[in-house]
């Protein structure tokens, strides 16, 4: 059971702490796993706002909650951990000693955990000024959001400048997609399971893909997508820490350093692409307007209002891991804004029979294939070829075995990514968290790609509403492989 602890949530009153973390601590509580005595500290700029939080933090649990969760009981209950504070992050003198105070109020050795829900460019600036205040103590932790930085130099910019104040072990940077139950259940499917640890290489699979696709365009985030773009965005972190639990070795212990080690030894074995090398393994695009869920939604440059950019809102890269288990194994890692459906998902396509014993007339014989669907619904899938059951004659057809985790775990379930890594930050468990190696080994392998695009070509264009440009069908083509695009095959 954790010990009480105080959480100081910078940003308090943004769209990250009104849509996940309130409603992850919401969801603790009710889970009674929100230790009496702990208290939620969320910071927001004027008096005013201060004043008016109980009822903001009420309406955001009301429209982000799901259906059934929010009740007037808990929330009354709830709201009793709500210590909304004023502060100006950015000043030394922004009302910090109300902080000072409202800290001080307990013992020395309660858990502190102070989530930045802030822009990087101001995680220095925020440390350093906790730090001036003497609000750091030795159970102090601090949890960053991503993306860090822009490249390789700006991210050890940041991380050197939190290094300062915090040590490594101190610092948590968050990517909410390594709290997802069913990215964790990836870890049990391999390493507990002979069927598919003895099956988890060269030898047996033909390619993996990892996907992560988006139906909203822009949103509110125009200003930063345009200086990022997905590459920045999703690549660099999402998508590189999945590819981390899908190839590593399995550790010898499931504790923070062992996996941290497994995953950074897969990062180096990253084969590199750089200047032509980009140009045959990666595809970038943009869209244009289209049609989507029957309704017409405007392109890219119209959502930013600017007459041109070469942002890429979409990505696919055909990758290589050079090691002994997935030497010639390509992995496919593909995402994209305005596609098609929003999904999240792990494809794991194996080998064909070495020797096919029916001949043509019973049907095509599909290879074996395991999806591991992280969003919308949580799901693992197995397909295997059967025979036919409705005839006498003789032929096979692919058939799925599925486990919906939400049935499997009943209506309680609620697989909440961000609830669980908050709670690991305030029981100081790191495991399902970013070593600064990590971000520095992941940025040498995406900058170059961010060179070439800077000098070379223009996004490909695709339709809203679609699966993506064409030239990312071509990239999979040339090794006769095809996308696994979710409700289009079987």
């Amino acid at each position: 059971m954790l010990n009480p602890f105080d959480i100081v949530i910078f940003g308090g009153g943004g769209d990250l702490a009104l849509r996940k973390l309130l409603p992850a601590m919401y969801r603790a509580y009710q889970e009674g796993n929100l230790p009496e005595g702990s208290r939620i500290l969320p910071t927001v700029r004027e008096e005013s706002k201060k004043q008016e939080y109980i009822e903001t933090a009420q309406q955001a649990l009301k429209s982000f909650l799901g259906e059934g969760e929010f009740n007037n009981r808990d929330w009354k209950a709830f709201s009793q951990y709500l210590v909304p504070v004023v502060i100006n992050v950015t000043e030394p003198d922004g009302h910090w000693d109300e902080l000072r105070v409202i800290l001080q109020q307990d013992a020395e050795d309660k858990s502190r955990v102070f989530y930045l829900s802030l822009p990087p460019a101001v995680y220095g600036t925020c440390c350093e000024i906790l730090s001036k205040k003497k609000l750091i103590t030795a159970t102090s932790r601090v949890v960053v959001e991503k993306p860090i930085g822009y490249c390789g130099e700006s991210a050890e910019e940041i991380n050197g400048k939190i290094a300062q104040y915090f040590a490594e072990e101190q610092i948590f940077r968050i990517d909410h997609y390594l709290g997802k139950e069913t990215v964790q259940n990836l870890m049990a499917l391999r390493f507990s399971n002979a069927l598919f640890e003895n099956l988890w290489d060269a030898k047996s699979i033909d390619n993996i893909q990892i996907s992560i696709s988006e139906t909203v365009g822009l949103e509110s985030r125009a200003g930063f997508y345009d200086k990022a773009g997905a590459l920045r965005d999703m690549v660099q972190n999402h998508l590189l820490q999945l590819l981390c639990l899908v190839a590593m070795e399995s550790p010898h212990k499931l504790n923070a350093n062992s996996i941290r080690a497994e995953k950074l030894k897969v990062l180096e074995a990253l084969r590199p692409l750089v200047d032509e090398q980009v140009d045959n393994n990666i595809v970038r695009g943009q869209y244009v307007p289209g049609e989507l869920s029957g309704k017409l939604v405007p392109g890219y440059l119209e959502e930013l209002g600017e007459g041109s950019s070469k942002t890429e809102t979409y990505v696919a890269i055909r990758a290589h891991i050079d090691n002994w288990r997935w030497a010639g194994v390509p992995f496919y890692l593909r995402t994209g804004k305005r596609m098609k459906k929003r999904c999240a998902e792990i494809v794991v396509e194996y080998k064909p029979v070495s020797h096919n014993v029916y001949d043509e007339s019973v049907g095509p014989i599909q290879p074996n294939r395991l999806v591991i669907r992280l969003q919308p619904e949580e799901t693992i899938q197995l397909t295997l070829m059967s025979k036919r059951m409705d005839n006498l004659n003789m032929e096979l057809q692919p058939v799925t075995l599925n486990i919906e985790l939400s049935e499997q775990y009943g209506s309680s379930f609620h697989s909440d990514a961000y609830k669980r890594l908050m709670l690991d930050a305030a029981a100081n468990n790191p495991a399902l968290f970013i070593h600064r190696d990590e971000v520095r080994q992941a940025w040498q392998w995406i900058d170059p790609i961010i060179e070439r695009w800077q000098s070379k070509g223009t996004p490909a264009l695709y339709r809203a509403g679609s699966w993506g440009p064409e030239d990312a069908d071509e990239l999979l083509q040339e090794n006769n492989h095809t996308w696994f695009n979710v409700g289009e095959q079987v």
